[in-house]
């Protein structure tokens, strides 16, 4: 695994925003809007979290399957790639790449329990056999950089450490888009700890001015978390 993110897969795999935000051909003539691919992928994001929650796995684990899930369709479509089948496929990878297994066997029974519908009932094989597909579609590049690795470090270095609980859920709500996409992880950081700041009302002009990042790109990220700040904000009163 690189030390390194600028030395990364992950880096090199960064796209611009208008490249992620694509409708495949193939799901254009289905009549799959570009609203309709968001929510697809915003539903398939929770479902991995639901999931993740009765197979009992670490959060890095669910933040690296959504990355797998939001990067397999920027190449393949949802037509040829069913979500239903890609989110927990994405899941059982993510849990080997981050040493923290869970076995197929179990995320099928839980599929079972959680889902009624005919559509979510697939078997060992099928997971495996769309586990082969995804590492294609990925390129076999499976070493995600997460803003959890700096988020303590950079509350530290603020003085935030009170606002860690919302910092962290602000950054788990960031993966219901596709910033870790575009985004360096620590800038998405720093957007998480610009928020908690305005919401609990802490000073850090003078902080984020000493610090060598591009602030633009902060703000800029801010404005898509405008959304979830305002939802944290009524969590928190």
């Amino acid at each position: 695994m690189s030390a390194n993110f600028w030395t990364s897969s992950h880096y090199k795999e960064l796209l611009e925003a208008e490249e992620v935000d694509v409708v495949h051909q193939l799901d254009k003539e289905r009549g799959i809007t570009l609203d309709d691919f968001k929510l697809i992928k915003l539903h398939m994001s929770n479902y991995i979290a639901r999931l993740a929650q009765n197979v009992k796995v670490r959060q890095r684990v669910v933040a690296t399957a959504i990355t797998y899930m939001r990067r397999v369709y920027i190449r393949r479509s949802m037509t040829e790639y069913d979500p239903r089948l890609v989110a927990p496929s994405c899941l059982y990878l993510a849990s080997k790449s981050e040493e923290s297994t869970v076995q197929a066997r179990l995320l099928v029974f839980y599929i079972k329990k959680l889902y009624s519908d005919d559509k979510y009932r697939y078997e060992i094989k099928d997971i495996l056999d769309m586990e082969m597909k995804i590492l294609e579609a990925l390129n076999y590049y499976l070493v995600i950089f997460h803003p959890y690795r700096s988020l303590s470090q950079l509350l530290q270095d603020a003085g935030m450490n009170d606002t860690a609980q919302l910092t962290w859920g602000l950054v788990n709500d960031t993966y219901k888009m596709d910033l870790i996409l575009i985004h360096p992880p620590h800038l998405i950081a720093l957007a998480c700890i610009y928020i908690a700041s305005v919401l609990k009302d802490k000073e850090t002009t003078a902080w984020f001015e000493e610090l060598r990042v591009d602030v633009n790109v902060v703000c800029l990220q801010n404005l898509n978390l405008h959304p979830i700040a305002v939802m944290r904000s009524f969590q928190e009163t």
